[in-house]
């Protein structure tokens, strides 16, 4: 804290000393017997000084301002005018300047200006304190008091507007161009020798060269800014104030020296004032640049695409600006945008952003929208696009900026949600639906198996010739278990290829796999193709059997889709199973179409392109076939020729193992076959197969299904050879158990209201674990997790609905046996061992 007080006197004492330094060397440039300055020096000593150290060092203005009135031999009442008027003048211009937030660098032209303002104020404040004081002490005649006084302003301002300017001048850098500094400096130097030493007082020629100080001046200002401004403008002043006090140069008159005092100090604040002007501007200019610049390359660099449009008087867009992210969104070079009108970019089917992105641009509003971009190769590129107005003069709109980000991963991952959500609901929609479709199937296919057995006894009975309407209604019977087998195989395609529990793996046999697809398209295939079904040796392969069904699905669709109605009888789709040379499982879709162009050929597979309408395709289908045949190990590929079809090849890697002991597929479970080895096609059952072998024992079979009519029908098929007690509620079975009655084999239906399957199996493994290990399971489809992870792992046979008669009587007598029942079309399968 001692240590200020120290600092500030010798700061002011320092100010102090070069205030009358500067006050010398001013009345030394004064005129020949005379002490008129045309600049007093001192007053930007003065300012300068308060604007570097601070304005409480003003008492070092008014301790030199002393010294010199003294030195002049001023009357005490004259001085302390000019003591008060000298330190006001600088001491007002500091505090405006600090005030208005001046920056000591003057590189604004506010800067500039209110360093001005503050200068002719303070200077009218100082010049009207000092002449006042003049005249009071007899010094200057009242009556020119008025010219006494523009004098001394003008002197106070230019000192401030040349002196101030140069103190406040930074250390220098090292200087560039400075071999350009050194010729302005010599052509300075040699016009102001020229234009103030040599001529006569009054020369037309040296009025003439006072105009080459002009550009010489500007070209210091905007060549090295407020540096060269501020010492050439000092410099020049000095020559010209020199030349005139020794009688020499345009401004000294002989007849009248007061007037060519007042020109030159025009001409002195004009050049001063105009070259600061000129490097604060072209400061500003040159901060602009720089940000612009820093603005472009921002832009440039920036991730999302940026395009700026200007707006026509015709109404027109015209592309002005382009950044590289939006060149590489749309694949096109900045040429090729730059001029262009911004809407060429959008698709073409685009309707209905284009229709809003119109309106927005008439009623010029801002708008966010995702819009389709288009690019040279016919790809389409998603973007969410960011349109604002820009108002140049703050009314009317003069340019457009739109931003683009690319939302292509984003729009393929919703559309696959989509598609995974509408796979999920038509799974959960068939798994409801097929168990409703099961139960009643099931009681229907065993009424028409009793009914055709009834109707066979009848025949056999009549003898020879027995009545035709017997034998017709045998006839209808078995057309009718026709029809309930064909319910049944839609049914189960059904629940396989839109199953939401789809991330399981097991083996999967592609011959049996193809077969199921193929009917669901078949239809529509009729109209347009014959099928042909070439079937081979295959591997089994590890993997989801609904998603591989679904790429199936999707290459028979599209084999369809290439085949104009109309003539079947022309084209062909055939699907072709082998087991390729590096041992994969090989499948191939081929059509005979009209193939696939060349240009299109290579983007196939990529996400949302299509060559189909918006009413038959979202681009997605073959790109999530080639992800699911990727995830199991495989590839998807395709071969084609324009005018004569393609060919889609899918190859999946074996499984490791090939055993029979493997997990059964989803197939073989709908089948009812255990998971064999042989690599055959599903075998086509017959309806009316002979009836499985009895083995002559009787046993009491207890049947649980919520079902009515359907344990009703399997009491009827079963009761002949067998006695049977159904019950509808889980409950009542194991009352009936706990009360002590005995069965040998239980039927239980797997989901029911209350006390399902599951929780009866449970029971029993507590308390009659013998009748447990004979239970055998009827589901009409796991829909629940813990059901189908029940269903995978128990170790007693599971029959799925609707279940043939054969199938139910045979299973039944394997478990009086106590063996595994023998292999049948129609819904059997056992877990595995836990």
């Amino acid at each position: 804290m001692a240590a200020f007080p120290v600092r500030g006197l010798v700061e002011v004492l320092a100010l102090a000393a070069v205030y009358l330094v500067a006050a010398r060397v001013a009345l030394s440039l004064a005129a020949e017997q005379s002490h008129i300055c045309p600049v007093w020096l001192p007053s930007g000593v003065a300012l300068g000084g308060l604007l570097l150290l601070g304005v409480s060092r003003w008492p070092a203005v008014a301790l030199g301002a002393g010294a010199v009135a003294y030195a002049m031999g001023v009357t005490p009442g004259v001085g302390l005018s000019v003591v008060l008027g000298s330190t006001l003048e600088a001491v007002l211009p500091a505090l405006l300047f600090q005030r208005m937030g001046g920056a000591r660098e003057l590189h604004r032209v506010r800067d500039v200006v209110w360093l001005g303002a503050g200068a002719g104020l303070g200077a009218l404040l100082g010049s009207g304190l000092g002449t006042l004081g003049l005249v009071l002490g007899g010094v200057v005649p009242a009556a020119q008091w008025g010219a006494s006084g523009w004098l001394w302003w003008m002197a106070d301002l230019l000192g401030m507007l040349l002196v101030t300017p140069v103190l406040l001048l930074r250390r220098p850098r090292r200087m560039a161009r400075s071999w350009e500094a050194l010729l302005l400096t010599a052509l300075t130097v040699m016009v102001c020798v020229g234009v103030f030493a040599f001529p006569r007082p009054g020369s037309g020629a040296a009025h003439a060269m006072t105009f080459l100080l002009f550009p010489l001046m500007a070209w210091a200002a905007l060549g090295f800014g407020q540096r060269g401004a501020a010492l050439s403008s000092l410099s020049i002043a000095l020559a010209a104030i020199a030349g005139t006090a020794r009688e020499l140069g345009p401004f000294f008159t002989v007849d009248l020296p007061h007037r060519g005092l007042v020109v030159l100090q025009l001409f002195i604040g004009i050049t001063a004032l105009t070259g600061l002007l000129l490097a604060a501007a072209r400061a500003e200019r040159r901060q602009a640049v720089e940000l612009l610049e820093l603005l472009a390359t921002t832009v440039r660099a920036v991730h999302e695409g940026v395009l700026i449009c200007e707006v026509r008087e015709s109404g027109g867009l015209h592309t002005v600006f382009v950044n590289e992210a939006l060149c590489a969104l749309v694949g096109r070079r900045r040429e090729e945008l730059v001029g262009a009108a911004p809407g060429e970019l959008l698709a073409s089917a685009d309707g209905g952003d284009r229709q809003r992105l119109l309106e927005a641009l008439r009623e010029e509003r801002s708008l966010r929208a995702e819009v389709v971009l288009t690019r040279p190769d016919g790809t389409r590129v998603w973007s969410e696009m960011q349109l604002s107005p820009v108002r140049a003069n703050g009314q009317a709109v003069t340019h457009f900026v739109a931003t683009h980000r690319d939302v292509t991963a984003t729009k393929e991952l919703q559309a696959r949600l989509v598609a995974a959500e509408r796979v999920a609901a038509v799974g959960t929609l068939a798994a409801g639906v097929g168990h409703e479709i099961n139960n009643p199937l099931a009681y229907l296919a065993l009424n028409l198996e009793a009914a055709r057995k009834n109707l066979a006894a009848s025949l056999a009975a009549e003898g020879a010739q027995p009545p035709s309407g017997v034998r017709d209604a045998l006839s209808s019977v078995r057309g009718a278990q026709e029809g309930a087998e064909r319910i049944r195989l839609i049914v189960r395609d059904l629940q396989v290829f839109s199953r939401e529990d789809a991330p399981e793996r097991g083996l999967v046999d592609l011959n049996a796999l193809v077969p199921p697809a193929v009917r669901v398209v078949l239809h529509a295939l009729r109209s347009r193709a014959r099928l042909v079904e070439d079937f081979g040796p295959v591997p089994r392969v590890m993997g989801s059997e609904a998603r591989l069904g679904q790429v199936l699905l999707n290459l028979l669709v599209n084999a369809l889709q290439a085949i104009p109605e109309g003539d079947p009888g022309r084209h062909e789709v055939r699907v072709r199973t082998r087991t390729d040379a590096s041992g994969h499982a090989r499948v191939e879709v081929e059509d005979t179409g009209g193939g696939i162009p060349p240009d299109v050929l290579p983007r196939i597979f990529d996400p949302f392109f299509t060559t189909k309408g918006s009413d038959e395709g979202t681009g997605l289908g073959l790109a999530i076939c080639q992800q699911i045949v990727r995830t199991h190990g495989g590839e998807l590929s395709v071969h084609s020729v324009p005018g004569q079809g393609a060919t889609f090849t899918l190859l999946l890697p074996p499984a490791p193992v090939q055993s029979a002991g493997s997990p059964p597929s989803l197939h073989a479970v709908a089948r009812g076959e255990e998971a064999s080895p042989e690599l055959s096609p599903e075998p086509t059952p017959e309806l009316s197969g002979p009836e499985p072998a009895a083995s002559g024992r009787r046993g009491r079979v207890l049947i649980v299904d919520d079902e009515p009519r359907l344990a009703q029908s399997m009491r009827l098929l079963l009761e002949p050879a067998h006695e049977v007690v159904t019950v509808t509620r889980g409950e009542d079975a194991l009352a009936k158990v706990a009360a002590g009655e005995s069965f040998d084999v239980v039927l239980c239906d797997l989901q029911m209201p209350g006390m399902d399957g599951i929780a009866v199996y449970r029971w029993l493994q507590q308390e009659a674990p013998a009748l447990a290990s004979r239970m055998v399971f009827i589901s009409g489809g796991a829909s629940s997790p813990e059901a189908r992870a029940f269903v995978e792992t128990v170790a007693l046979q599971v029959l799925e609905k609707p279940v043939r008669p054969d199938v139910l009587l045979s299973t039944v007598e394997a478990v009086l046996e106590g063996s595994a029942p023998k292999l049948a079309v129609g819904g059997t399968r056992r877990g595995q061992a836990r």
